[in-house]
């Protein structure tokens, strides 16, 4: 029996940066309504980034099975998607004085060992990310995107590593086809003098 050629793809949902990113979509939109006038073009745009760091990672993953390349692209769009909305959060707290928490402090800290719950949800972080403080739902939502563009920049470097070791679309046909034909025997077909 010969093996198919489009390997496994999708199940994006048990990708941890996608979980992080969802969670980072949720708080985003939330900060936005409470704390961004929802006529300005900054609650638009924070919004937009916010879902296409999730969305990439979505259309990335469908994408693998036929395009190592396409996968890769889109993991690297969600990645600068987030770097941007992480310079929003910095932007909104640079323009009222407020400071990003520096590592060591106590609330960092504390989401740190949140962002290690096994499963952690929206509801895991929802005391931080509904507080009346915007500084602190700021805050959160930074820690948040910090873990998820350090969990994009280790899928992309697996992908890339992927690539290496198991090459991309027309490689895997090219090996599926020989495979087929028997290992590389000759194919009556193929005639040639």
């Amino acid at each position: 029996m010969t093996a198919g050629f489009i390997p496994p793809h999708g199940g994006y949902q048990g990708l941890l940066s996608y979980q992080k990113a969802e969670i980072v979509y949720d708080a985003t939109v939330n900060f936005c309504n409470r704390f961004i006038d929802r006529r300005s073009r900054t609650h638009d745009q924070m919004v937009q980034a916010a879902r296409s760091g999730k969305q990439n990672i979505i259309e990335g993953s469908l994408a693998s099975g036929t395009s190592k390349e396409t996968e890769i692209k889109l993991t690297n769009v969600a990645r600068a998607s987030l770097e941007e909305l992480l310079a929003d959060y910095r932007d909104f707290l640079r323009e009222r004085g407020i400071v990003e928490w520096p590592r060591e402090h106590r609330y960092a800290e504390r989401l740190r060992a949140l962002n290690r719950t096994p499963g952690a949800t929206y509801a895991t972080f929802r005391k931080g990310l509904e507080h009346p403080d915007p500084a602190i739902c700021a805050n959160v939502v930074i820690g948040l995107i910090k873990v998820t563009c350090y969990l994009l920049d280790q899928q992309l470097r697996r992908l890339e590593r992927d690539f290496l070791s198991e090459g991309g679309l027309r490689e895997r046909m090219t090996r599926a086809r020989l495979q087929a034909r028997g290992e590389g025997k000759r194919d009556p077909r193929d005639v040639r003098d």
